[in-house]
């Protein structure tokens, strides 16, 4: 006899009824609608600050959201209550069991840290690019000179779009009045 195809009703684990519900499911529940009333209260202490300009005031976006959260909140329970439960992920090529790779994270780390020593006195296109680069290397990249001019190219890019697309200056540092 053959195996049903992956995904089929007949392969699908039965329903989980009864006690033996995951209770987290409800803890997940419980904190959408704390953060829902944590909007909602925080969107409703906000003054009515309206312009010409903007009619409508800051208020309408929190409180459709807190209330868009209360709801999820709600319509998950009720589905947990019924004994729906998440799929187990099953798209990702990843071993559970193994270990946490503590090199990588420590070299990420110190990147991240060197980055901010390094961003008011070097300027953000110099350390943005040891970031990049020192990142790409703890994740794994060997080809240097590519994985370095695509890091110049990142900090480059990021630097003149936060500049001109935002109006977010970011610091220059040594290369004040070069770039």
């Amino acid at each position: 006899m053959s195996q049903p195809p992956a995904g089929s009703p007949e392969q699908a684990p039965p329903p989980v009824s009864g006690r033996g519900r995951d209770r987290a499911q409800y803890g997940m529940c419980a904190f959408l609608a704390l953060a829902g009333v944590l909007v909602l209260a925080d969107a409703l202490g906000t003054g009515s600050a309206t312009s010409s300009n903007d009619p409508i005031g800051p208020r309408p976006v929190p409180i459709l959201l807190g209330a868009l959260l209360l709801i999820a909140a709600v319509v998950y329970a009720i589905d947990v209550a019924r004994g729906g439960s998440g799929e187990p992920e099953g798209g990702e090529d990843v071993d559970p069991t193994s270990s946490i790779d503590w090199r990588t994270v420590v070299l990420v780390a110190i990147a991240f840290g060197v980055n901010a020593v390094l961003i008011e006195p070097l300027g953000w296109v110099i350390s943005g690019s040891i970031l990049f680069w020192s990142t790409a290397f703890a994740l794994g990249a060997r080809r240097h000179l590519l994985t370095a001019v695509v890091a110049v190219a990142l900090a480059l890019t990021t630097f003149y779009g936060f500049a001109i697309g935002l109006g977010v200056n970011l610091p220059a540092g040594i290369l004040q009045g070069i770039l």
